[in-house]
């Protein structure tokens, strides 16, 4: 057991705060050599040509500063107790480890590049270097390959891949969409032997028991909405064989061609408007920020709860499940609550009970069906939502910015069509609860039926 080492500089990123226990690879005496790699690294060739390198070994990364995420290191106790002497004194430029070992080894930009083919007569014949510099082929940093979208060395002869991109590291499951040799991580997760938690198969008995439970609770709440709404589920797929997704395209196809579409379409909310002038004017707005404030509250908590660690296909599938969820019970619960004010507001109007409410009226029970529009609305929503980061892969692009590029355009679209159907969804749920002041609306508990 190695006891940890703890950070002496006062100043220092919150995650560095035991880094510099890496020191004591340094002191690891029973060893002629030491290779370290960083738990952010992955190994994809064999790497025992290390073994050759100089009493320290390391890779050069922002032009003349050393990497210490891969090392080579032949262990001496006058070395390591020259560097606890020092640690207090040296500046650190990242606060770590890594910026300390900069300031001890200053003059490392300098050696000579390790030559791993060098012949062995060769090798014996000089004196062993204090310090060489270690290729990229030995400390490859995704951040090249994200620049160019292809590694800038040959990939054939790769060895160890480092993912140094900050918070995108490989063992969260969201990284594997965004950078594609993160998949070289979890293939060599998956094809280990089943010896720690995360390895063989990549399954992670310790999460096994709370990504079970993740899976079944929201479809346990679908089934429990489902019984719950029956009735309404019946009338809307009555509603659905009447007036069918294609009859609906036919009727908007030739109601453009008849020049009525766009005027309808642009005045639509003038025309929710004009059919009863109760409906307050701020409804709208405060529906499209409902909606959003749902979308982001469902989003957040949905990150919060699914596991960092599981393989990204289960992390990519819960997230859209409780996303989905939650949105539909946040939003379908401010629909509900616009319904039952507009049902009690109407109770409190004593001209609704005029001869011409009841032709409005009437007008408003033809021209309004919030089931089957808020089915519509919430399956429009939910098909932008699974398009909108599913176009990189759609297409076939493997480029990071461009993949952030089209995924922000798709959700610019999503948020469009967001905006234009929480307006709308209000309005039509405010009419029902106009219309539907003197019914008893039976008890359900799916708010959007």
């Amino acid at each position: 057991m190695i006891s940890l080492l703890a950070n002496p500089n006062q100043i220092h990123p919150t995650r560095f705060w035991g880094v510099y226990t890496k020191l004591k690879i340094f002191n690891m005496t029973d060893y002629k050599k030491v290779v370290y790699l960083d738990a952010d690294t992955i190994v994809v060739k064999s790497i025992e040509d290390l073994f050759k390198c100089g009493k320290f070994c390391a890779n050069l990364k922002h032009s003349e500063r050393l990497n210490s995420g891969v090392m080579v290191v032949e262990p001496s106790a006058t070395v390591f107790n020259d560097m606890m002497s020092k640690v207090t004194t040296l500046p650190s430029y990242t606060g770590g480890d890594q910026g300390f070992l900069n300031s001890y080894y200053a003059g490392f930009a300098n050696a000579h590049l390790f030559e791993p083919n060098l012949p062995e007569e060769v090798r014996k014949s000089r004196p062993v270097p204090e310090m060489e510099r270690l290729s990229t082929l030995y400390n490859a940093d995704v951040g090249l390959y994200m620049l160019a979208n292809k590694w800038m060395v040959n990939e054939d002869e790769l060895r160890v891949i480092h993912y140094t991109l900050g918070p995108l590291k490989p063992w969260d499951w969201w990284t594997s969409w965004l950078l594609k040799p993160v998949d070289v991580w979890q293939n060599v997760r998956e094809q280990l032997q089943e010896s720690l938690p995360g390895t063989g198969g990549g399954r992670n008995p310790n999460d096994a028991i709370i990504v079970n439970f993740l899976f079944l609770v929201p479809f346990i709440a679908i089934i429990g909405c489902y019984y719950r709404s029956l009735p309404q589920a019946r009338h809307f797929f009555a509603s659905m064989s009447r007036s069918s997704l294609y009859d609906q395209a036919r009727h908007l196809y030739f109601k453009f061609r008849s020049g009525s579409a766009s005027s309808s379409a642009v005045n639509s909310d003038q025309q929710f408007l004009s059919v009863n002038p109760k409906v307050p004017n701020y409804l709208g707005g405060a529906s499209i920020f409902a909606c959003f404030v749902a979308a982001l509250t469902s989003l957040g908590v949905a990150l919060a709860i699914v596991p960092r660690q599981v393989m990204p296909w289960t992390g990519l599938l819960l997230m859209y499940e409780w996303t989905f969820g939650l949105f539909f019970i946040l939003f379908g619960g401010y629909l509900h609550l616009v319904y039952r004010w507009a049902k009690s507001t109407a109770t409190r109007i004593s001209n609704l009970d005029s001869p011409d409410y009841d032709s409005e009226k009437g007008h408003q029970r033809a021209g309004s069906s919030c089931d089957v529009a808020a089915w519509y609305y919430g399956l429009g929503m939910a098909l932008l939502a699974v398009a909108a980061p599913s176009l990189p892969f759609v297409f076939g692009i493997t480029a990071l910015f461009l993949r952030l590029g089209l995924m922000v355009a798709g959700g610019i679209i999503l948020a469009s069509f967001m905006t234009y159907a929480s307006e709308h969804l209000a309005v039509r749920f405010f009419l029902k609860g106009l219309e539907d002041r003197d019914a008893t609306r039976a008890k359900n508990g799916c708010f959007f039926c």
